[in-house]
């Protein structure tokens, strides 16, 4: 038992002395991080503040009061204060220079004429900086460097008293009490705001997880639904292959080995979209069964808003032509995201849909909403996939169109799409 308090107590004191001996701070001066200058140049003023009255105030005092000889004051007044502005950066090494200087000064002093009444060792001047000190200390080093500190100070006091009884006062226990409260204050300021500081960043990363995990399940849930586009694609490739040398009687043997090659490639290729089906889809989810929908279901998603209490009309232009069925979908499910960010966040106001073509190969997809009016119901069928202008930028940079959104002058908001009627390169 006594062994192991005996480790336990060496290890401690060891880890002190390590604390003591190695400052854990960077040089980085304190509030250095602070966007304005001012904040950055305080610690230093704040210093300054504390050296210029202290250090003739202390030089006069020991001279005159303590009837120290005066170089042997100006260097111990100097010793005592001046590394205050060195704490800015380095507390830890000034602390050791402060404090070998204050037990250093107690000596002195003892074999002063003008001891006798006044406070020793410390004298007043040396318990202000001290403590300043002690606020430097307490900001930047670590909590095992903080109580070696204290047990240091309250050493020093314990040599003085056992040095001379008589002499040393309550101003030792006074120093030893206010440099405890001074570190423990500051401390758990300190460790506050960093746990706040963490918490922030935290948030931050979590915030910045969220927006991705939203942006894969949205590519996710893209790339589940095209694949009944490309399925269907892959398909009609396999059959007509399948079907070529039956439908072209005269065709070579070498033709026909080519087009039996297709067919095997692409019901190869079916095989391995649905395994890539299986990954994309969510566990436990079942495969969908109804048909993706298009265009010509866009009328309906009118229909729901309207009935959600959101007024509403499509231009739907009458002839769009042969429209790629992966921009088909795209279209739709712009257009339903858009209803539903209507439905969520401007309920009642009027609410115009437009879907025509260019003449240049560009199909528009325009949906403008003016300011909300009124609480409505939610659309039935129409909820759009909860990630608003996330999917609409991925299934617009999918097919490899463009996406205008923002807000308009009058509150409402207006949302452009632009995809490609024919094959592109992206």
């Amino acid at each position: 038992m006594l062994r192991a308090v005996w480790a336990w107590a060496s290890g401690l004191l060891q880890g002190i002395g390590v604390a003591l001996t190695t400052p854990t701070g960077p040089g980085e001066a304190l509030g250095a991080r602070a966007a304005s200058p001012w904040v950055r140049l305080l610690p230093y003023g704040i210093a300054l503040a504390f050296v210029a009255p202290l250090l003739p105030v202390t030089i006069t005092v020991l001279v005159q009061d303590y009837q120290v000889n005066g170089a042997v004051a100006g260097a111990l007044a100097t010793a005592q204060t001046a590394p205050l502005v060195l704490a800015v950066t380095r507390p830890l090494q000034a602390w050791w220079v402060i404090f070998t200087a204050d037990v250093a000064g107690g000596f002195v002093m003892l074999g002063a004429d003008g001891v006798d009444g006044r406070p020793w060792p410390w004298t007043p001047m040396v318990v202000v900086g001290y403590l300043a000190l002690m606020l430097a200390l307490g900001l930047r080093e670590s909590r095992r460097a903080l109580i070696g500190v204290w047990l240091m100070t309250g050493a020093a006091a314990t040599v003085f008293e056992i040095v001379s009884p008589k002499r040393a006062g309550g101003i030792t226990l006074l120093l030893f009490v206010l440099s405890g409260a001074v570190l423990m204050i500051t401390a758990t300021l300190r460790g506050r705001g960093e746990a706040e500081r963490r918490l922030v960043e935290q948030e931050t990363i979590s915030e910045a997880e969220r927006a991705r995990r939203t942006l894969l399940e949205e590519r996710a849930r893209i790339a589940r639904e095209l694949h009944d586009v490309v399925a269907h694609h892959m398909s009609v490739i396999t059959v007509q292959a399948d079907s070529a040398p039956y439908r072209i009687p005269e065709l070579p043997d070498a033709a026909r080995e080519e087009f039996a090659s297709i067919a095997a490639g692409a019901r190869e290729s079916l095989a391995e979209m649905r395994r890539l089906l299986v990954v994309l889809r969510s566990e436990g989810a079942e495969g969908e069964r109804a048909p993706q929908p298009g265009l010509d279901r866009v009328q309906q998603l009118i229909e729901a808003t309207v009935r959600a209490g959101v007024p509403a009309e499509l231009s739907l232009a009458a002839d769009l032509g042969d429209v790629p069925q992966a921009v088909d979908l795209s279209a739709y499910r712009i257009v339903q995201e858009a209803l539903a960010n209507v439905v969520r966040h401007a309920p009642g106001a009027a609410t115009r849909v437009s879907v025509r073509p260019d003449g240049e190969g560009w199909l528009n997809v325009l949906v403008v909403n003016g300011p909300a009016a009124e609480r409505g119901a939610p659309v039935e069928g129409g909820s759009g996939t909860g990630h608003g202008l996330v999917g609409m930028r991925e299934r617009v940079r999918l097919t490899g169109g463009s996406l205008d959104t923002g807000p308009l002058p009058d509150g409402g908001f207006r949302v452009a799409a632009r995809l490609p009627l024919g094959t592109t390169d992206s």
